[in-house]
């Protein structure tokens, strides 16, 4: 299992500490320190089944700078979210855990974190 986590994020320390009270093996990535690739954003979207705007925290002054909102979220726009998402991680909706058997969610309540325990 793989959890993407901001240590400063509140959903991202709880589902952390979930996964410790049930004691499964994690391997944590702070996705800021280092980011994903395009193509590793491309596998996780197609395991979430979303689209990157769906994971997009269009809130973030990054946003704003790069003026997101305006975007169109076609599939022909689908690569430059991809690559403002790599290129701007702080973008990335969080925490987002990979199962080991490659079930993706973007766990930010704990039924989300439970629902991945064996």
């Amino acid at each position: 299992m793989e959890i993407w986590v901001n240590p400063r994020c509140s959903k991202c320390r709880s589902a952390v500490s979930l996964l410790d009270e049930a004691g499964v093996a994690y391997t944590v990535r702070r996705y800021l320190d280092e980011p994903p690739t395009p193509a590793e954003l491309d596998a996780v979207l197609k395991r979430l089944g979303l689209d990157p705007w769906d994971i997009t925290r269009t809130g973030e002054k990054a946003a704003a700078e790069l003026g997101l909102k305006s975007w169109p979220r076609t599939p022909d726009a689908r690569t430059r979210w991809i690559d403002a998402l790599a290129a701007n991680p702080v973008l990335i909706q969080r925490p987002i855990i990979t199962a080991d058997d490659g079930t993706t969610l973007v766990a930010r309540d704990e039924e989300s974190v439970r629902s991945l325990l064996p």
